[in-house]
């Protein structure tokens, strides 16, 4: 039996899968930006003398690292509600579960990227008169951000993958829009099939825009 492939229903639903890819960009980019600003925050407090500020940022890492994705998105959407008065809707809880999971896997690589440079660094920026700020903006962090930039991209891509969860929600994100186009012309190779080539356009575009970035912070 041979399947007849058939992209005609493009025409008439096209339109659904394009929202479903702008409600994806749209989730993932607040996502992103929430994201690496919490991680920055909480690879600081684990990089913390202070066991009172580094345990805590510890626990929530550990935590976020070795529990499902969808866990994060029922429990925000479903179960917050039930122990406290705060109503999120789909987008909102979406954003939330992303988020805050990428934060911890962000806060891994700032803290990765900041310990590789080696100590005789700090001490040679030292030695010049700097202060600990003043060394980690002018010596540590240029250095450091040519060494974070790869796994920066790589989290990046799998948060913008991870957005399909947000479809448990009933988030109009591109899988969901998927699922409801389907559900209308029966052709789920060809709908799949798009959204599938899709996904890859949109991040081999990222990847491109990353892998230019990497050659502007490349050492001559």
């Amino acid at each position: 039996m041979t399947y007849e492939w058939n992209f005609g229903f493009l025409g008439d639903h096209g339109q659904m899968l394009l929202v479903g890819l702008w409600g994806t960009v749209r989730i993932a980019a607040v996502a992103v930006l929430i994201g690496l600003a919490a991680g920055a925050m909480l690879a600081a407090l684990r990089m913390s003398r202070r066991r009172l500020l580094r345990y805590p940022a510890t626990a929530y890492i550990e935590f976020y690292r070795n529990t499902p994705g969808i866990v994060h998105f029922f429990w925000i959407y479903y179960a917050l509600p039930v122990l406290s008065p705060v109503r999120l809707g789909p987008f909102e809880a979406a954003v939330v579960a992303l988020s805050t999971q990428s934060a911890a896997f962000y806060a891994e690589v700032f803290r990765g990227g900041v310990q590789s440079i080696v100590r005789g660094q700090w001490e040679g920026a030292a030695a010049l008169g700097m202060t600990g700020l003043q060394s980690l903006r002018r010596v540590i962090l240029p250095q450091a951000a040519r060494r974070m930039l790869p796994p920066l991209t790589e989290r990046t891509f799998e948060l913008l993958k991870t957005t399909s969860l947000a479809s448990t929600l009933a988030y109009a994100e591109l899988l969901y829009q998927a699922m409801q186009v389907t559900s209308t012309t029966f052709r789920p190779l060809e709908v799949y099939t798009v959204v599938a080539g899709l996904y890859f356009t949109l991040l081999l575009l990222l990847s491109n825009l990353a892998r230019m970035a990497e050659q502007r912070l490349a050492l001559p």
